[in-house]
């Protein structure tokens, strides 16, 4: 009983940048940016699940490059375009840049991604299982 705390893992979400990495305790978020073509805005909402992270609706104004094929469902809510999904990545590989704005949106928090890294950097949104001492230390936002 006294081992528990040394094997017992949390899990969490790392954004890790090339020099900059921090967690998310929670498990959803929304990652939000301004499409480069179509200059309308676009909303991703993800949950972190038995270590994948599950793409689970998309919010978009114009149909264009990069939209998604396979929705569930499909509806307009409040001037967006809503699509419900069910896709699973084990990560997720997003180019930051201030021109589109790439944010973070966690609860009623944002967290604007090209203040805390480099434009243009790639930063990895992946799941992680941190062991209790490293969760209790760890850089959170």
């Amino acid at each position: 009983m006294l081992l528990f705390p040394l094997f017992y893992r949390i899990p969490v979400i790392e954004v890790a940048g090339e020099h900059t990495s921090f967690f998310i305790k929670e498990e959803a978020f929304v990652l939000g940016w301004i499409h480069s073509i179509e200059k309308e805005e676009w909303f991703e909402r993800y949950q972190r699940e038995d270590g994948k992270i599950i793409l689970s609706d998309t919010f978009f104004k114009t149909f264009g490059a990069g939209t998604p094929f396979q929705a569930k469902k499909t509806m307009t809510e409040n001037g967006f375009i809503h699509m419900e999904l069910d896709m699973d990545y084990e990560g997720l590989n997003v180019t930051i840049s201030e021109f589109v704005q790439t944010t973070l949106f966690i609860g009623n928090r944002e967290i604007p991604l090209y203040h805390h890294f480099d434009q243009y950097e790639n930063v990895m949104i992946t799941t992680r299982k941190l062991p209790v001492w490293e969760y209790i230390r760890g850089d959170y936002f």
